[in-house]
Parts: C-alpha cells; sequence; structure tokens
C-alpha cells in the first residue's frame, strides 16, 4: 500500500475561491526534444502533445521538427532522433502553428509539463521569433506538484522516469517527445489522484499545492467582490489611483479573483498585489471592444506591471525614402511624405533583417550622403564591390537608379516575388553546397521581409475604408461594430427583438467621427487595427454596409506565404 504523503496542501477556504473544477479542464500535456538547453540558442527537433479530460486521453498531436541546424551527436545519442529523419520534417514555421491550434481546440485548456519552465520558454521563444503571439495559458508544472506531493522515501527523486516507475504508467518515457508526454499524462493523474482525498478539486487549488498564495494576495480578495460578472477591462491602481496593471476578460469578477489566489503564479504580478488598493472595472459590449479598449488604456497609461503593448510609438518600421536617389532606412514614426513602409516590428533588429531582403534583391544606396547629378561624391566601398551602382558619381544615371527604386516600391505594397526569388535562389544554393547557417540568415530576413509587407499591406488595405459596418452572431445577440480608417469606432450587440434598422442607424449615427489621416496605422495602433482585421475575417463575419473598397493586391505578401514555408525547409539541414 502506498503511505500517503504529509506533504503540506495549500488549500482555499472559501467558496469563492474554489475556481475553476478539475472535471471541467483540459490538460495538454506538452513535451519538446530540442537541440540543447537553451532556448534562445537551441532549436526544437520534436513536439508531443496529449489532451487530457477527466483522467482519459481524448486527442493527441506529435511532429518531428526541422531544426535548421545540424543535431549534435549527444542529443542523437540521447533522444535517436537523427539528422535524416528531420530532414523532410516541416520547419517551426509549420509546426508551431499547428501546435497553437491544438492547444486552442477546447476551452479552459491547462498547460501541463515536466520541469515546465523549459518546455514553455523554447515555445515562447519560437513564438517570438515566428511573430506569433503565445496564449497565456495557466501552467502546472508536474515537476514542483511532484516534489510537493511526493517526499522521499517514497521516491528517491522526482525525475520523470523515476515517476512513471513509480505510478506504473503504461508508457515508459525515452526521451521522444510524444512517449514523454504519455507519460507524464499519466504521472498527473497519479499526482491528481492522491491530491483528490486531500481535498484539492479545483485548478486554484492545484497551483496552490506548490505554490500558495501570498499574504499580500489573501489580502486583497475583497476587491473582486463588487465586480461585475460581464466582460470588459479591468484597471489595478494603488492608494494614489495610479494605473498599475491593465488586463481584459469575458468574466470581470471571475478573473480579477484569480489575481489573489494560487492561479496567479506570476513573480511581478504577486509583487503587484502588495500595492493594489482597487480595481477599476469598464464593461463592454463585446470583446473585441474589451480587447481594443486594453489596448489604448495600455498604451496611454503605460502601467507598469504591463509588460506587452505599453510602447507602440517603438514600433520600427522599414521606410523607402523620397528624395531623388530613395534608400532604405528603419525608422519610428511615419511620415505624410508618400513613401512605401514594411512593418511594423518589434525591434529595429527585425526591420534591419527586412531591410537586409529588399537590399538583396535591389542594388539600393546604404550611404546618406546627399548628392546630385551635378554634384557628384565619391563612390563607396559597397559601389567597389558590386553591391551599389554608384549614382553618387554618376556612374548609374539616375533614370536606372529610379528603376530599381521603384521594383522595391512594387515589392513592399505589392507583389514582392522578385524578392521571394532572389532570396529563395540564393537559399538553395547555399543548401545546396551544404552551407546551412547562411541559408538559414537569408531565409530569417525572407521572413522577416515577408512579415512586414503582409502587416503593412493589411493595414494599409483597411485604414484606406472610410466607413464599414459588419456583423457576427454572438451568445447574446449579433454582434456588431463600426469601423473607420481602422478605427473600432463603435461596438454594440444587436439583441432579439431589436429591430435592426434602427439599431443600425442609432450606431452608425452615435459612432466615433474619425479622419483620413496618412500611413499604415493614421488613427490607431497596429495592435488595435490588427485586432479588428482578425475580427472581420473570423468566420460567421458578414459585411453590412461599407464606404469605398477593401481590397489588398492579388499576388500581395500574404499570397507567399507558402513560398516562405518551402525557403524554410530548404534552408534546413538535410
Amino acid at each position: 500500500m502506498v503511505r500517503q504523503s504529509a506533504a503540506p496542501v495549500g488549500v482555499q477556504t472559501s467558496i469563492g475561491d474554489l475556481g475553476t473544477p478539475l472535471t471541467g479542464v483540459s490538460f495538454v500535456v506538452v513535451d519538446l526534444e530540442t537541440t540543447g538547453t537553451s532556448a534562445s540558442k537551441s532549436q526544437i527537433t520534436e513536439i508531443g502533445a496529449v489532451r487530457v479530460r477527466e483522467g482519459r486521453v481524448v486527442d493527441e498531436f506529435t511532429t518531428l521538427v526541422n531544426p535548421g541546424v545540424l543535431i549534435p551527436a549527444a542529443i542523437t545519442l540521447l533522444t535517436g532522433i537523427t539528422q535524416s529523419m528531420v530532414a523532410t520534417a516541416p520547419p517551426i514555421t509549420e509546426a508551431l502553428p499547428g501546435l497553437l491550434a491544438f492547444l486552442a481546440a477546447e476551452p479552459d485548456t491547462v498547460l501541463v509539463a515536466h520541469n515546465a519552465p523549459f518546455d514553455t520558454g523554447f515555445l515562447k521563444a519560437a513564438c517570438e521569433r515566428e511573430g506569433a503571439e503565445w496564449p497565456d495559458y495557466p501552467v502546472v508544472d508536474t515537476l514542483r506538484l511532484a516534489r510537493a506531493v511526493l517526499v522521499r522515501p517514497e521516491v528517491r527523486n522526482h525525475r520523470l522516469g523515476t515517476l512513471a516507475a513509480f505510478f506504473g504508467t503504461p508508457t515508459a518515457p525515452n526521451h521522444r517527445a510524444l512517449d514523454d508526454a504519455r507519460a507524464t499524462a499519466d504521472v498527473l493523474n497519479g499526482l491528481l489522484a492522491r491530491l483528490a482525498p486531500m481535498g484539492v478539486t479545483s485548478l486554484e487549488e492545484l497551483r496552490a499545492v506548490s505554490k500558495p498564495p501570498t499574504r499580500a494576495q489573501r489580502a486583497k480578495r475583497h476587491l473582486a467582490e463588487d465586480l461585475p460578472e460581464r466582460p470588459g477591462v479591468y484597471v489595478f491602481t494603488d492608494a494614489q489611483g495610479q494605473s498599475l496593471y491593465v488586463g481584459k476578460s469575458n468574466n470581470l469578477r471571475r478573473r480579477v479573483a484569480t489575481y489573489f489566489t494560487a492561479a496567479e503564479s506570476r513573480r511581478r504580478i504577486r509583487e503587484m498585489a502588495g500595492l493594489v488598493a482597487g480595481v477599476t472595472p469598464i464593461v463592454c459590449t463585446t470583446d473585441l471592444e474589451a480587447s481594443v479598449r486594453e489596448l489604448r488604456i495600455i498604451a496611454e497609461r503605460k502601467p507598469p506591471f504591463n509588460r506587452r503593448s505599453r510602447h507602440p510609438e517603438r514600433a520600427a518600421w522599414v521606410k523607402l525614402t523620397t528624395d531623388a536617389y530613395p534608400r532604405l532606412s528603419v525608422v519610428r514614426v511615419i511620415k505624410d511624405d508618400g513613401a512605401p513602409y514594411l512593418g511594423p516590428y518589434n525591434s529595429p533588429r527585425a526591420a534591419e533583417e527586412a531591410k537586409e531582403a529588399l537590399l538583396h534583391a535591389f542594388p539600393l544606396r546604404q550611404c546618406t550622403h546627399t548628392f546630385s547629378p551635378g554634384k557628384p561624391v565619391p563612390p563607396c566601398v559597397l559601389a567597389q564591390l558590386g553591391r551599389c551602382g554608384a549614382p553618387c558619381d554618376g556612374t548609374e544615371s539616375l533614370t536606372d537608379y529610379t528603376g530599381h527604386a521603384d521594383a522595391a516600391r512594387a515589392a513592399m505594397t505589392g507583389d514582392p516575388a522578385v524578392v521571394v526569388d532572389a532570396l529563395t535562389g540564393r537559399i538553395r544554393e547555399f543548401a545546396a553546397e551544404l552551407r546551412y547557417e547562411e541559408a538559414a540568415a537569408l531565409r530569417d530576413r525572407l521572413t522577416a521581409f515577408l512579415r512586414g509587407a503582409r502587416r503593412a499591406q493589411r493595414l494599409t488595405a483597411i485604414a484606406a475604408v472610410p466607413h464599414l459596418v459588419a456583423s457576427r452572431p454572438g451568445a447574446t445577440g449579433w454582434e456588431t461594430v463600426v469601423v473607420r480608417h481602422g478605427r473600432l469606432a463603435a461596438s454594440a450587440v444587436l439583441e432579439p427583438g431589436t429591430e435592426p434598422a434602427a439599431f443600425l442607424s442609432s450606431l452608425t449615427a452615435t459612432a466615433e467621427r474619425v479622419p483620413a489621416g496618412f500611413g499604415p496605422v493614421p488613427n490607431a495602433t497596429a495592435g488595435e487595427t490588427e485586432l479588428v482585421l482578425d475580427w472581420l475575417v473570423s468566420p460567421g463575419t458578414r459585411l453590412v454596409e461599407i464606404d469605398g473598397e477593401w481590397t489588398c493586391p492579388l499576388r500581395s505578401a500574404e499570397a507567399h506565404t507558402e513560398m516562405t514555408h518551402w525557403a524554410h525547409g530548404r534552408a534546413s539541414a538535410q
């Protein structure tokens, strides 16, 4: 008979804190195999995931991943994953969306991993590199849980293999992602069975086992009591009324309450609990309105405990200047000068990569000299290397140089095929010569360029529309929004029994007046406009009325997505 551990368990004491029942949780157990231990330097080679509900496996996801680099011999010896096995596997740019879709397939997803910081660290790094948003799911770490529940001498250590043998799991871990995920799922079930007699029946209580709430968190639980159970934005404030943190939720009261239980394990947020003096709720009619308001408030107030979206003004753009001899420049500010832009990018480094992709395809000058046909200047070393036609000293005529600039503008605003062909051709050559690192560098430049071109083209298209009304079915009626020049101007729900024509007339009449402006984001941040775009193109959305045209180039950057996937594969090790 297995001896029950006497380890202390952080059980909640209030009905209001019981939170999410474990029977309603969709646990997704994830395991990764990688080329090393550093999330910033190493790459993923295999992903395995198992979905568990009420102790039963209901779905699985697995894929090898082409890491784009050579797999160290020691890793091959440990995992059995060889270079030939990953040669035809999808790169992370293709594998990652599949995993994210698997995670999002059911509501109430909770991420589980053994030594979770390792796996989540790699996945967050992959999302950052690929420009994807990491879904901030609650995380349960079976390693930390086991350390709290199983004490020596019950187990000699808390490694996955030891725990699998202790619980007698059907699948033994073997350093392959799916088998290790299956074993971790069985270990999780074993740990839950040990905790059930102790009264641990909710997700919050489960997470409290290894990390109970702080005294400051427990002392502030009352702040959630009077909040409405409706969608909206919440603003934590200090004693002086200054904003500390801003978030959004479909249920304000329930979400805010979790900040004062063990469900909230982020160190900086736990520190914030000691400073919170009040919570201001802002009720919203739709989830889109709540998302937009959250971004606007964060950008305006820059609360210190928010990490994302605080400084949209710091976004980087790649600009083709409008002087006689245009050049590419990374800028922070969009001007009303008719110049084309790529972006926005979260960092100047990403913008520089996109700029390098364009320079690989077009021999544009990189100097900052001011010159004219009548006032030439000596050419720089790039001209001597053949990477510039030297318009500075008159070697290349203004007409010829203008042709290069016009072609670059067309690639930025329309069909980027010239850039794609130039870089994929070179990637193919590097791959054939086994120069994988150089091929990967070009791949990253091409990806950065297409990502920025796609964003700018989508933003520019919707920013040109002066008025648009769209609607889609929601939980209580038809969610309806008014969008003007890319900005959310109004949002409401058409409830059953309401006369549609009167509702629409009132909504459009009271919507915010938005001027035309200039550039891809004339009246909103890129984040807001992209939220609006994602909502507009989601399944079930219907266009009610529109002034003007909402179009994107037929051969746009988005149309070349498959080409980037191919480039990733060619750049990877064979």
